[in-house]
């Protein structure tokens, strides 16, 4: 990818969305709160296992599932969001309850939600257990899908959610854009287009439909990952690429990334997004990394599909596509 060159470069919080400032809330929040065990869920002690929560949303991926009158995908996407957390603690998820909040009732989206919920489901092994729907008109515009997941690991299964020099990464390819990062993606394309338009690459009939692709779930890889001794895993969520910092303070050098899906490429020169603020922002192609001896590495990845992506030594940050994060 190259930066493009017409028109004024846009970042994330051009778009509406500031990492730091998000970031510094969660801290604040956390602060006040207090803090519970593990990163990408809360582990609560229950004896000899932990019970696991995670809890997400959809974002403003709604907004174009509005635009385009078609909800039957973003409650996978819900689902997906969830779970993969839950997976990248190494906790296998169980039960999910959704939050559907709206400002007037419509049994034709709601209809369409709940089967990407059942779908979700279905693609995670769990069940759906549950949920609320809230109408507060004055509270909401349009309608919010948010939802819990809970999920059970008997205490030695838990990842130890760290990566130490030596160790390859393994990554597992995206399904495109997932649920993260939206509002800069929404921000790019509507520059010069409308959801509806056709789609300038294959795959797709309206820019829109490519967007709305749901997230890739990985609770299948829970498992392999187990049984070849994986110490950490990374959900490449908001924050993109940056997240493989939750696994400590590391160098991770990943050489030979997934390739992005023409939908980055496509966000990228419509926005003139600099290839950092990409990377920063999205998953480029690559959902889920895991770090692990070097031995097991290649086993891991025949063993699913996914494959060596690099490598991590003594140092800080992210080095990915000649750029340093």
């Amino acid at each position: 990818m190259t930066e493009g060159d017409d028109g004024d470069e846009l970042t994330y919080a051009d778009a509406g969305v500031d990492i730091d400032a998000s970031e510094a809330a969660t801290a604040a929040l956390i602060g006040a709160v207090g803090e519970s065990e593990g990163d990408y869920a809360g582990l609560l002690d229950i004896g000899d296992r932990y019970l696991a929560l995670a809890t997400d949303g959809v974002g403003t991926k709604l907004l174009i599932a509005e635009a385009l009158a078609d909800y039957s995908t973003v409650g996978i996407d819900c689902i997906a969001m969830n779970v993969n957390d839950l997976v990248a603690a190494g906790v296998r998820p169980v039960a999910f309850v959704d939050y559907l909040a709206v400002d007037e009732p419509d049994e034709r989206f709601a209809e369409q939600i709940g089967e990407g919920l059942s779908r979700g489901a279905e693609l995670s092994n769990m069940e759906l257990v549950g949920g609320e729907t809230a109408v507060m008109p004055e509270v909401v515009k349009g309608l919010d899908l948010a939802g819990t997941c809970a999920g059970l690991a008997a205490k030695e299964a838990v990842f130890e959610g760290s990566a130490e020099p030596g160790d390859a990464l393994v990554g597992w390819q995206s399904s495109g854009i997932h649920s993260n990062g939206l509002t800069l993606a929404r921000e790019a394309t509507t520059r010069n287009h409308a959801y509806t338009d056709d789609c300038p690459f294959e795959g797709y009939d309206t820019i829109g439909e490519a967007l709305l692709e749901p997230t890739r779930i990985y609770t299948d890889l829970l498992d392999p990952m187990r049984a070849h001794g994986v110490r950490g895993a990374a959900h490449v969520t908001g924050g993109g690429w940056t997240n493989l910092e939750r696994l400590g303070e590391r160098r991770y050098v990943v050489d030979d990334p997934f390739d992005a899906q023409p939908v980055f490429e496509f966000v990228r020169s419509e926005g003139n997004v600099s290839d950092e603020e990409m990377h920063r922002t999205f998953n480029m192609g690559t959902g889920f990394v895991a770090a692990l001896e070097p031995e097991a590495a290649e086993a891991l990845a025949e063993a699913t599909d996914g494959r060596v992506i690099g490598y991590v030594e003594e140092g800080d940050g992210v080095s990915i596509r000649g750029l340093s994060l």
